[in-house]
């Protein structure tokens, strides 16, 4: 039984440490491209920062399925 909650454990750590990495590397692009959008245009900054939140949905979705996967929900 303690096999395959630690696999379970393993399995929820993945989740989380793959997506969150997976985010900072989108949002680090989308960031740097979002900077020099707003040098140049200060009018699409509502725009800016919604794609540069999108990414974050990622994360969560990362949390919900380590979640389930460590039998919490």
């Amino acid at each position: 039984m303690a096999a395959i909650e630690g696999m379970a454990a393993i399995g929820a750590a993945l989740a989380i440490g793959i997506s969150a990495i997976a985010t900072a590397y989108t949002q680090a692009k989308i960031g740097a491209a979002g900077v020099g959008a707003l040098a140049e245009d200060d009018s699409l900054f509502g725009q800016v920062l919604i794609l540069t939140v999108v990414p974050e949905t990622m994360v969560i979705f990362g949390l919900v399925v380590a979640l389930i996967s460590a039998g919490f929900i």
